[in-house]
């Protein structure tokens, strides 16, 4: 399998397994939204919290250039050191969300 495949696989599964995590409160939906063709990857939450809408992003990840930009990521712990030890290189991690 080549480098960019790989790494495409990683971050799936990655995202995958936090979308089985069910959010502490709220009627909240985690949706996965995979787009090889333009290579986004991302974590959506949809929902409700009692009266207040809850949307947007929980992760967004896209691969370009051969590199994995993170654009956003809402996870306390963070995705990157999972994203590194699943095996992508952390020279090929950009921070989208840092300068």
């Amino acid at each position: 399998m080549d480098t960019i495949t790989t790494y495409r696989e990683i971050i799936k599964e990655v995202i995958s397994e936090y979308s089985r995590l069910k959010p502490s409160h709220g009627k909240i939906r985690l949706d996965v939204i995979f787009d090889e063709t333009r290579d986004h990857y991302a974590l959506m939450q949809v929902g409700w919290d009692k009266s207040r809408r809850v949307r947007g992003n929980l992760i967004y990840v896209i691969i370009s250039n051969g590199k994995v930009i993170i654009e956003y990521d809402g996870i306390e712990s963070g995705i990157t050191k999972e994203l590194i030890n699943r095996g992508i290189s952390s020279n090929d991690i950009k921070l989208g969300f840092i300068e």
